[in-house]
């Protein structure tokens, strides 16, 4: 069993209001700045250095990057310059759109923006080279320290970067977020909702635009009126599409932000709008609403005005939305608050958080089409016990979460093919046999096992106690899982998990020792960032954490501890 700690009880919403620090000294971002500040030094982040490793970890840097601070890029260097929009994010040679797609969503929320890019930072008298952004991960908020130090060729950026030359908030930004994810490259490749969840704590919903429903219009209306955060993107037939042109200058595989949506008077009818930007800044649409096209001459310069419309090559462009709906197949939306689901806001949404685990050999059971193995999942009981206000059901949402796996792609983890069964409880008490499953079918399901960090969806279902399995799609692999159900009446959830989830005491953080030795005190803080609150860790994080450790320690000589003897030191500790 690769964890130290199973926690079998649901814990509530986090509130991004006290973040985490997660650096590996302890100290939080205040006081190192004022550390470095009464140094008279500019801060270095031993965490995450600026060296290659940082960079990429299964290639070379293709060309020789130069690590340099904006002020050595340019002379009068701004955090923000003129507020944090859209326009400040143009996409460099970094696979990661799907990152940037996000932020531009972001800069269209200020409330939201401020708590991921706090705004009291800045490159004037209290400058010491040092920066911090916060992120929501698996119901926890954290506050990721990064100094300024950004890769370089021939004196511009690399990846992200602002239009303005100036301008760095979006540059610091995607370096704290590689540093959150290990390394620049682990941002190869993504999907939108999923930095748009870790940017609010939100929960993410997708629809297939062939299939959407008939009223998708004003459901995005509503979800942008509502600050929600909205992406788009068109699928590829093979590897060989990825980011091909269209001839309508639109990009394939490459993800886009929705950034507003407006009906416009044309030749005495209302036409349906949709604003889409592509983060690279550059290449537009050239159908009709396009920028230069013969539509915007029947348009009052007033609604142009309202519109915003100007024909600028800034990557933002207009277009009906009969040809969207035509030319897209993918939208992703994140709702900031679960309250943001329904029509109405004027209620609140209940939310409950379990942390679990797939582990081989005892709850990765793989789907129900290994019926020898699906009964071993691990099993949360779900109590449905009031209807929705005027309704005949109970509304929740069940959202399945795969944890870590974009930071463990160095050690060569990809995203599993995740989803969810849900039954209608037999009414007693203990963890369903085989038996069970043989002979009864589920009640309602995720729409489909897939390949993404999250599957969500929502359900409506009579009063009553139901089951929620979540799995892997085959059975044997390993993973830890965060699932959060949201439902709009109180639900009662519980573990009917007897291997992996059971009723332990609250793990108690060790006190440290005024004794300890520095390495100690690194392990120890190492530990704690990896691990968080629950002092919940893998084999594969273990390794990593004892590794960085034990070779900067002096009397201990050794090449590597391998992966199994982190296995084997876990299951020494394994209390179930």
């Amino acid at each position: 069993m690769p964890y130290l700690y199973q926690d079998s009880k649901p814990r509530s919403a986090a509130h991004p209001g006290g973040a985490r620090g997660t650096h590996s000294s302890g100290k939080g971002y205040e006081q190192l700045k004022q550390e470095c500040l009464s140094r008279g030094v500019l801060f270095e982040d031993s965490d995450f250095p600026a060296c290659n490793s940082s960079l990429f970890f299964s290639e070379n840097p293709p060309i020789p990057f130069v690590w340099k601070r904006p002020g050595d890029i340019v002379k009068d260097p701004k955090f923000i310059l003129g507020g944090a929009t859209r326009t400040d994010i143009c996409q460099g040679d970094l696979g990661d759109c799907w990152l940037l797609a996000a932020i531009a969503s972001l800069t269209l929320n200020e409330k939201t923006l401020a708590r991921v890019v706090p705004v009291d930072q800045n490159f004037g008298l209290d400058y010491a080279g040092i920066f911090h952004f916060q992120f929501w991960q698996h119901n926890e908020w954290l506050d990721v320290v990064i100094d300024d130090r950004l890769p370089t060729f021939k004196g511009r950026l690399v990846f992200l970067h602002s239009a303005e030359l100036n301008e760095f908030w979006s540059a610091l930004l995607e370096k704290a977020y590689a540093k959150l994810n290990g390394s620049y490259e682990s941002l190869k490749g993504g999907s939108t909702i999923e930095a748009m969840e870790d940017f609010t704590g939100g929960v993410g919903e997708m629809y297939d635009v062939k299939a959407a429903p008939n009223n998708f219009y004003e459901i995005l209306e509503k979800a942008l009126k509502r600050c929600s955060m909205v992406g788009c993107s068109i699928d590829t037939n093979s590897a060989a599409e990825s980011e091909a042109q269209t001839p309508f200058g639109l990009v394939k595989g490459h993800a886009y932000s929705v950034t507003g949506i407006e009906e416009v008077n044309y030749r005495g009818r209302q036409v349906q709008l949709i604003r889409i930007r592509n983060p690279w800044g550059q290449v537009e649409w050239n159908g009709p609403w396009s920028d230069n096209s013969a539509e915007w001459h029947s348009v009052s310069p007033s609604e142009q005005r309202r519109l915003s419309q100007a024909a600028r090559d800034d990557g933002e462009f207009w277009m009906e939305f009969e040809d969207f709906k035509v030319h897209f197949d993918k939208v992703e939306i994140c709702n900031l608050t679960p309250d943001a689901l329904e029509d109405s806001t004027a209620h609140k949404w209940e939310v409950t958080i379990h942390q679990g685990s797939w582990v081989r050999g005892a709850t990765a059971g793989g789907c129900r089409n290994f019926l020898e193995t699906f009964w071993t999942n691990p099993q949360i009981k779900l109590h449905l016990t009031e209807k929705d206000d005027g309704q005949d059901d109970c509304t929740f949402i069940a959202a399945l979460m795969q944890k870590g796996r974009r930071k463990l792609k160095k050690l060569g983890a990809e995203m599993l093919t995740i989803g969810y069964s849900i039954y209608e409880s037999p009414g007693r008490d203990g963890h369903l046999g085989k038996d069970f499953f043989r002979y009864h079918p589920s009640k309602a399901r995720s729409k489909t096992y897939i390949n993404l960090r999250e599957v969500s969806h929502r359900f409506k279902l009579p009063p009553g106690d139901y089951i929620l399995i979540p799995t892997t799609f085959e059975p044997h692999q390993e993973a830890d899982f965060c699932l959060r159900i949201f439902s709009e009446k109180k639900a009662i959830t519980e573990d009917l998990d007897e291997n992996i989830a059971i009723d332990l005491p609250e793990p108690l953080h060790p006190t440290p020792n005024s004794q300890e030795t520095d390495e100690e005190k690194q392990f120890r803080a190492l530990f704690e960032q990896i691990s968080g609150k629950d002092m919940e860790i893998s084999a594969e994080e273990l390794e990593y954490v004892l590794n960085a450790v034990l070779k900067k320690t002096k009397n201990i000589k050794f090449k590597n501890l391998s992966l199994i003897s982190c296995r084997n030191i876990i299951s020494l500790m394994d209390v179930s």
